[in-house]
């Protein structure tokens, strides 16, 4: 069963597995991830952790602050950043039911947002084929991203 928490320090250990170098071109570890949070100190970013039952297997931020107009106009918008699963647990569907998951997750604990927005880098195709497996629409948006050009994708919820 995947659930999907609030991240608390400690989810950490088992959170701090590394990411191989393909990988690490498209999102950050959780460490930085978290280091990126901790600067920013603010109360628009909101670290999640994916359960597999109760071990941790993965990890998002969803960032409610300005970087998200980048992407939409919409105010009530999220920016969903720096997803990733212990390459451990890649491959079985982990981040498919996760990313599922998250309309329930949103609706639950922030209930005025009504679209979650992405950008993914037109490589990965892996995270590409997951994010429109689950709803998330490319129309055509692009901007360049620090590894190449990102496809801007968005789901209504």
């Amino acid at each position: 069963m995947i659930t999907l928490r609030f991240f608390t320090p400690k989810d950490f250990p088992k959170l701090n597995y590394a990411l191989d170098e393909t990988q690490l071109k498209y999102t950050s570890t959780v460490e930085e991830a978290l280091i990126r949070v901790n600067e920013r100190n603010d109360s628009q970013l909101f670290p999640v952790t994916v359960f597999k039952y109760e071990n941790q297997v993965g990890f998002f931020v969803l960032d409610f602050g300005e970087d998200k107009f980048d992407l939409t106009e919409n105010k009530n918008a999220v920016l969903l950043r720096s997803l990733s699963i212990n390459p451990l647990e890649q491959g079985k569907g982990i981040g498919k039911v996760a990313m599922a998951a998250i309309d329930n997750f949103m609706k639950e604990h922030f209930k005025d947002c009504d679209e979650i927005v992405l950008a993914v880098n037109q490589q990965n195709h892996i995270a590409y084929k997951l994010y429109t497996a689950v709803g998330y629409i490319y129309d055509g948006k692009s901007r360049m991203g620090r590894s190449g050009l990102q496809y801007l994708m968005y789901k209504r919820i």
